[in-house]
Parts: C-alpha cells; sequence; structure tokens
C-alpha cells in the first residue's frame, strides 16, 4: 500500500503531477527495498525551513509489520527527486530484515 500527501494550492494538473510523483517514488522505494504486500509506504512533500532545501522537502516512511517505522528524507521538493538520490536514501533502511 502507498499513501502520497501533498501540501498547496496547485491547480488540478498540478495536484495530479504530484501524485504521480509521489506513486513514481513508492513504487521504487517497493522495488528497491524489496518489500512485501503488507508493507506500506508513504511520500510526503513538507515545507522545509533550512534554505538548502528550497522550501519543501520529501519524506518516505517505511512501514513493515512487526517493526518501527523508517524514514528516509530528501532536503528537496518531490519533482526534483532523482533515482539515485532515492537508492543513496534508502541505504540505511535496508540494513532491516
Amino acid at each position: 500500500m502507498a499513501r502520497f500527501f501533498m501540501r498547496g494550492r496547485g491547480g488540478d494538473g498540478e495536484r495530479q503531477a504530484a501524485r504521480d510523483a509521489a506513486r513514481d517514488v513508492a513504487d521504487k522505494v517497493r522495488r528497491l527495498l524489496d518489500l512485501d504486500e503488507e508493507a506500506s509506504v508513504s511520500v510526503t512533500e513538507i515545507a522545509c525551513g533550512d534554505p538548502a532545501c528550497g522550501g519543501a522537502e520529501t519524506v518516505i516512511l517505511v512501514m513493515r509489520a512487526g517493526q518501527r517505522t523508517q524514514a528516509a528524507k530528501l532536503l528537496k521538493p518531490l519533482a526534483t527527486v532523482t533515482d539515485e538520490e532515492i537508492v543513496d536514501a534508502l541505504v540505511p533502511l535496508r540494513a532491516v530484515g
């Protein structure tokens, strides 16, 4: 299961593009971590006060049955996240078995 949350006031097209980007990231996370059907992935873009993140950061939550929720953060807007950055952000989450 994947959950997507976007904050902002963009138009319908903008919101759909954000949902599509979040779905794409969640699908990549599921594949990269080889998650089973019981696991959930949440991809959220939230406001960020750190000037380094350009006003928004992307938070990826991975919820596996019987384990603590894990988080990976990318200090950039969801639309600018690259595949390589996703892979790098997930390194600490792979250690869980």
